[in-house]
């Protein structure tokens, strides 16, 4: 276990955690980066971010899920993804997932890849529901629960103002839409796993919390990954330019 990773790891998995989405009670102690076998413990409880850390690390030959090499491969994306076939993925994944119906993920086939934006688009129902049906919650699922990015603006004790692109559905295609910006929080009752935070700098949110500051490599590479997705199960389009 390093601890770079597991702590890599509790910045994306706090926010839903905390909302009682996925992992066990108790989100708080993410929050505590010096008890990190703790949350090591605690992260083998998140079934399905659990599953792709395990796959990726034994893809990668990597010992340890926790590695942060692997962490960072699932949640911003990282070049372990190029050694994951996608056909065994989702072998991994119908063992993992048994009786998990979901949305498209069973015949994603050669598509499927380790990465967060698979689970949301394509292992959870919403996207599927909003092509079918325009189902209309899918779209702020699918934009919270997504790992996308943003530009800091200005920041408060606990809290940020951050600009980003929100998903928009069109009734055909789902793309992100014009700029806006919204109160996010990067602490919890004085508890951050941020060293800091000031305006200007890229981050990525998960719900509405700020997980990391990233560079612009990371944000490109965070935004295709997301698109691509996007485009597997609504057909391409011409891209907004990153905020």
């Amino acid at each position: 276990m390093t601890d770079d990773g597991t702590v890599l790891f509790a910045r994306y998995a706090y926010p839903p955690n905390e909302l009682g989405y996925c992992g066990p009670a108790g989100a708080e102690a993410l929050l505590r980066p010096g008890e990190t076998a703790e949350i090591a413990r605690r992260a083998r409880r998140f079934e399905g971010a659990w599953a792709y850390l395990e796959f990726i690390a034994r893809a990668a030959g990597i010992a340890d899920p926790l590695d942060v090499r692997v962490v960072q491969a699932y949640w911003v994306g990282n070049d372990l993804l190029d050694a994951v076939p996608g056909g065994e993925l989702v072998g991994w994944l119908r063992e993992r997932f048994t009786g998990q119906p979901g949305g498209t993920w069973q015949e994603a086939g050669p598509r499927a890849l380790a990465h967060h934006s698979f689970q949301v688009y394509e292992v959870y129902p919403w996207a599927a529901l909003l092509k079918r049906h325009g189902h209309p919650t899918a779209v702020s699922v699918l934009d919270r629960c997504r790992i996308r990015t943003g530009t800091v603006l200005s920041v408060g004790p606990g809290t940020a103002v951050v600009r980003s692109r929100p998903l928009v559905w069109t009734g055909r295609t789902l793309t992100a839409g014009d700029p806006v910006d919204e109160a996010v929080r990067w602490a919890a009752d004085g508890r951050t796993l941020l060293g800091g935070l000031s305006p200007g700098d890229r981050v990525t949110l998960h719900w509405d919390w700020v997980c990391d500051v990233v560079s612009d490599e990371q944000t490109a590479l965070v935004d295709r990954l997301d698109a691509g997705r996007q485009d597997a199960l609504f057909g391409a389009r011409a891209r907004a330019q990153p905020v």
